[in-house]
């Protein structure tokens, strides 16, 4: 018997007419790690999770969740798992009690059992005292928890979160972080998209950075911001300022693509090396006759990664 990691998914391809939402995607998720896929809209991230929970067939390719082909062994493979979608899936003219009874019974618990199992949820993501209200009361953060939940119910070894803080305000969405790391620490297994760069790095033990239906990039947090290089540095131009000229001076120096925030009046750029740096772009830059307003020095982020991989910004291109 071949035993393999409750995620495996290996040249997975899916198509929706001529488009190829997933483009010969590789990955692989060990037992009870949390692992991030990162990308803007349309990079094929949930595209990728309904495969995975088989609501979607894949094309070409393979993938194995809890040790069965998603293709093959539907049915199996949705006894091990569970998933939280972009929107909420719950009843609203249930209260939550009644949603996670039903989820149960719907499951094949009997009635005893769904009605225990929906009490120790409640109980672990504070709703209990929401718990007889209909959720149509609830507010964003308790509509989520809820969901989130659900898909807790069987107590799945596999978990699926697609994007499961959108929409959220902050307060609720440091509370859904704290909820996925205590269930990763209690040893399920959870694959997260999102398309917030903090939320990878906060939550995840390794990342896929995802672009065009392919894993452009693995590893963790540290491993991929040192693929950028070791500084990025910011420079602030006047209004007036020509940012692409700038810009073309500046790509000499850089040890990848040069960011331009016009809004901002902004250069971003990563570099290898930070000796003597600032200086070298000063003169570079009074050489061209630029003036600059602000030079800021930092580590590289999960945005730089994704910048010097793609040519975009991750956040930006998921707003647009």
């Amino acid at each position: 018997m071949v035993l393999r990691p409750p995620i495996l998914v290996e040249g997975l391809v899916k198509l929706y007419g001529r488009t190829r939402a997933v483009d010969g995607l590789d990955l692989r998720v060990e037992q009870g790690s949390v692992v991030a896929v990162l990308g803007p809209n349309g990079a094929g991230k949930t595209t990728l999770i309904r495969v995975l929970a088989t609501l979607a067939r894949p094309t070409a390719g393979r993938a194995y969740v809890a040790g069965f082909d998603v293709a093959a062994h539907p049915a199996e493979v949705r006894r091990h798992i569970g998933i939280t979608g972009q929107s909420t899936s719950i009843d609203e003219y249930l209260t939550g009690r009644q949603n996670l009874v039903m989820v149960g019974e719907l499951s094949r618990l009997p009635r005893r059992d769904a009605k225990w199992r929906a009490g120790e949820l409640l109980e672990q993501f504070e709703l209990t005292k929401a718990a007889d209200r209909p959720t149509k009361t609830y507010s964003g953060g308790m509509r989520r928890k809820l969901d989130l939940a659900a898909s807790l119910v069987t107590q799945p070894e596999v978990l699926f979160l697609d994007e499961p803080t959108t929409g959220l305000d902050p307060r609720a969405r440091v509370g859904m972080w704290q909820l996925i790391r205590d269930l990763g620490k209690a040893g399920t297994t959870l694959l997260l998209t999102t398309q917030y760069l903090e939320e990878a790095d906060q939550l995840a033990h390794e990342i896929a950075v995802v672009d065009a239906g392919k894993v452009i990039a693995w590893g963790t947090s540290d491993e991929l911001k040192t693929q950028v290089g070791g500084t990025v540095l910011e420079v602030t131009l006047p209004e007036h300022a020509d940012l692409a000229a700038a810009a073309g001076l500046l790509r000499s120096l850089a040890s990848a693509a040069v960011s331009v925030d016009d809004r901002l009046h902004r250069l971003t750029m990563p570099f290898t090396e930070e000796e003597g740096l600032v200086t070298k772009v000063v003169r570079l830059l009074d050489a061209g006759g630029v003036v600059v307003d602000d030079i800021s020095v930092r580590r590289p982020a999960l945005d730089d990664v994704f910048m010097s991989l793609t040519g975009h910004a991750a956040e930006a291109e998921a707003a647009a």
